[in-house]
């Protein structure tokens, strides 16, 4: 018999984020964080097929190894300008839950950054930016160095996107 116990991640007290590993990428100059167990793959760009009467801000879908995965535009979800696809552009491919069913999406994104092990006393709750501002999606602001990581529940990112593909 184990007398091990599991002790449960830390959270800063009021905060949703946990502490742990998160794969952070860029929109522009901003930088994003993603828990690294949502993350399957990160692929380059490929080319996508368009879906009719989708949301502006699912791209399409990509054929990844015989499995048909719905691809999202973040800059356009986040009302974002459009931006020219680089050589730094990417998919992430995450797992997100929706109704109690996991299934796999890409995000696009600017670039890949790097894997950080973010600490619960690095994290701030999200800033209240008033009422008419959305920002439930927003697990934390975690505080690297001189910068600040927007660290995001990409179930709740892209919520309602199966269903948008009927």
């Amino acid at each position: 018999m184990s007398t091990e116990t599991q002790t449960a991640p830390a959270v800063r007290p009021g905060s949703v984020a946990e502490e742990g590993k998160y794969l952070t990428f860029a929109l522009g100059a901003e930088e994003y964080g993603l828990e690294i167990l949502k993350v399957r793959e990160i692929i380059g760009y490929m080319e996508v097929t368009a879906v009719p009467r989708t949301p502006a801000y699912v791209k399409g879908v990509i054929n990844l190894r015989g499995q048909v995965i719905p691809v999202v535009d973040l800059r356009a979800k986040f009302a974002m300008p459009e931006a020219e696809v680089t050589e730094q552009t990417c998919i992430i491919v995450v797992e997100i839950t929706q109704a109690g069913k996991a299934f796999n999406t890409g995000i696009v994104v600017d670039r890949v950054s790097e894997v950080l092990d973010i600490t619960a006393d690095q994290i701030e709750d999200p800033p209240q930016l008033g009422s008419t501002v959305e920002a439930n999606f927003i697990l934390g602001m975690a505080k690297v160095g001189e910068k600040v990581k927007i660290l995001l529940d990409i179930d709740k990112v892209l919520a309602g996107i199966e269903a948008s593909l009927g």
